[in-house]
């Protein structure tokens, strides 16, 4: 199916929302997880989000340039060319953007989109995020509050990061204490006076509550879920709404025990950021194709290897298949398998 319309996306979130899911957002690298992303989507009966980093961006571009602004476009255009044979429908977001990369990653991307939607087509992207975390809240929320009406204008949501995820992620860092891994009713109360709640713009919240980005082992990271309704009332008391008036994002999700998923999404997580896990089900996937085949791949003692075996499409599509089961089982986590259509 064709990529989400603004209204499509609209749509998708309010019903992760009414019907206590959430849609995984996968982060790719290339048109190979692209593949592998629709085929688990596809495979689950799952809508989903698809989504590019600065450092993805950068590698769509190639290695050897400095364009990331044009790799994210060209990402932007591959998945709406080849998600119109899919079952499914996506939409298209970019992730973590630090202060430091909106000259030359988010800004040249809201610059395209407005291009793109005064010629009459569609934008490039549903949604982008601004990641404030690393500057002061109160220069985060106006930046954030520059941002929105602009995306407003082009139908497409912000989402911005009110608390600081712990670890690592396309450069993306964060160390310090463990305080700051938990976002603060107070903190999230100064963005709702600054963003609205909706009639501003639409935005989706990534607040923390000890979410750390990367690998780690169930366990070793305090994750309080529990956190995330705490807010969600005390937005609500505060201004009269209904019950959970936030959309909120979850990142940093690997090693999360199922029970600490559910209890985020009952709690107003339309959206899980899923990319550690991924890139490991892919990258796994190669290695066994090659420990497997290993004189299949090398030109061992003046051999000539097996080109059945080393040929990209043939490790490729072990891959990509290995990849999508994964999203497969996140759509499983999170609930919005078997959704699509419905």
């Amino acid at each position: 199916m064709p990529v989400a319309t603004p209204e499509q996306y609209a749509e998708m979130l309010d019903k992760a929302k009414s019907n206590a899911f959430a849609y995984p957002a996968i982060n790719v690298s290339s048109s190979s997880t692209i593949n592998a992303v629709l085929q688990g989507l596809s495979e689950a009966g799952s809508d989903g989000i698809i989504q590019v980093t600065t450092g993805g961006a950068d590698f769509f571009a190639g290695q050897s340039v400095k364009n990331r602004a044009g790799g994210a476009i060209a990402f932007s255009r591959f998945v709406t060319e080849v998600a119109k044979a899919y079952p499914v429908t996506v939409a298209l977001h970019t992730d973590h953007c630090p202060k430091n990369a909106l000259d030359d990653f988010l800004l040249p991307l809201v610059a395209a989109s407005e291009e793109e939607v005064a010629a009459g087509r569609p934008a490039l992207f549903q949604s982008h995020m601004w990641d404030g975390s690393a500057v002061p809240l109160a220069e985060n929320l106006e930046i954030a509050k520059e941002l929105l009406p602009r995306l407003k204008a082009l139908d497409i949501i912000l989402e911005v990061e009110i608390g600081v995820v712990g670890g690592e992620e396309d450069g993306v860092s964060h160390e310090g204490s463990n305080e700051a891994l938990y976002t603060t009713l107070g903190d999230v109360e100064q963005a709702v006076d600054a963003l609205g709640l909706g009639e501003q713009g639409r935005y989706i919240a990534a607040l923390t509550f000890g979410n750390v980005h990367g690998v780690y082992k169930p366990g070793n990271v305090k994750l309080r879920p529990e956190l995330l309704g705490e807010i969600q009332a005390g937005i609500q008391a505060r201004h009269g709404t209904g019950e959970k008036p936030l959309d909120l994002v979850f990142h940093g999700g690997s090693g999360s025990t199922d029970a600490e998923i559910s209890e985020a999404v009952r709690n107003g997580v339309i959206k899980m950021n899923i990319d550690t896990d991924t890139q490991y089900a892919y990258s796994r996937s190669v290695a066994g194709s090659v420990l497997s085949s290993y004189d299949g791949f090398l030109k061992i003692d003046g051999e000539v290897g097996n080109k059945k075996v080393y040929d990209p499409r043939a490790w490729g599509k072990a891959a990509e298949k290995a990849m999508a089961a994964r999203v497969v089982e996140a759509t499983q986590q999170l609930g919005s398998a078997g959704w699509s259509g419905r």
